[in-house]
């Protein structure tokens, strides 16, 4: 059960707004580039690499300048199993015109080719990999490999009551923890790992009372202000089927009634025509089924201490 802790909470905050090099505990501060980097591991497509860095509230990196570059470099370099991590450098919207996700232009940024490269095999190499010696490479963006975020410190760069750098999550002093409604809508997948990359979940509802919060934390986001062609009043919360197609938990594996709060809308779960195997909330707060693929608003959820802890300095 979630129970506020509103005194630590407050402390935690002091100490964000005391030492200005805070971001989140799984970047480490470099004092030479002044921001924040974290080398993400888990290898995948270029366009897996940039939606996660910028939902984790960074970009993916590109080495603009020798500083950059060498922070980037090493984070990989005692690595043997590295092959290289993926550059935020591509040509996505026009083939070989090549510019990093924040505009800079190939030629405005200092690099070397590996040999035979560029070779843009089978026409279709639109993103940049940069080798543990340095060296550039391109691939396609189809290609899996690691990669690192970046997070440049600048005087916006604080922590709220939250303990986020993102000004949407509200705190209910109900709970203790803290909520973001996400307008644009996403697969119940991609709504998941969002929620993660926030420093969140999808939310799980303990009680009457959260779910009253929920329920008016939807009516603040009306129909009217969302944009684009979808349905408006559901939105998907922690509950799945874990492919059980009867069996409802929540994402961390607990029963309705275990987690606190089973309220179903009249006639739901019903799996219309269907599929319907991922968990959402009417506006009314009320627990439905839905189409896991069909993209929906969502609910994160997140405890204020969750991206919390002491920085490194290199």
């Amino acid at each position: 059960m979630k129970a506020a802790n509103k005194s630590l909470v407050f402390v935690l905050i002091l100490i964000c707004s005391v030492v200005g090099q805070q971001f989140r505990y799984d970047y480490t501060y470099f004092r030479n580039i002044n921001g924040w980097l974290k080398l993400q591991e888990i290898p995948a497509i270029w366009q897996e690499a940039r939606l996660r860095c910028r939902l984790e509230g960074s970009v993916l990196a590109s080495p603009l300048d020798a500083a950059l570059k060498s922070s980037m470099l090493s984070l990989i370099t005692n690595k043997k199993s590295s092959c290289g991590i993926y550059t935020g450098i591509h040509a996505l919207f026009s083939k070989g015109d090549f510019r990093s996700i924040e505009g800079v232009p190939l030629a405005k940024i200092p690099h070397d080719w590996a040999d035979y490269e560029p070779d843009n095999a089978g026409g279709d190499e639109n993103c940049i990999l940069m080798y543990p010696d340095g060296n550039f490479a391109d691939v396609n963006c189809t290609d899996t490999f690691q990669y690192v975020c970046y997070k440049k410190k600048t005087s916006t760069v604080a922590m709220s009551s939250c303990g986020s750098v993102d000004s949407e999550y509200t705190l209910s002093k109900e709970t203790g923890n803290c909520y973001k409604f996400h307008k644009v809508p996403r697969t119940w997948s991609r709504a998941y790992m969002t929620c993660l990359a926030e420093g969140g979940y999808l939310t799980i509802i303990n009680s009457q009372q959260e779910a009253t919060f929920l329920k008016e934390l939807f009516a603040k986001n009306p129909a009217s202000h969302m944009v684009g062609r979808f349905w408006k009043d559901i939105a998907f919360i922690g509950l799945h089927d874990w492919n059980e197609h009867g069996e409802w938990l929540t994402i961390n594996g607990e029963t309705l009634p275990e987690a606190g709060y089973d309220k179903w809308s009249a006639g739901e779960p019903n799996n219309s025509t269907g599929g319907e195997y991922c968990g959402s909330i009417y506006r009314s707060a009320l627990i439905n089924d839905l189409w896991c693929g069909r993209p929906a608003p969502f609910i994160c959820e997140k405890e204020p201490r969750s991206l919390l802890r002491e920085h490194d300095d290199k």
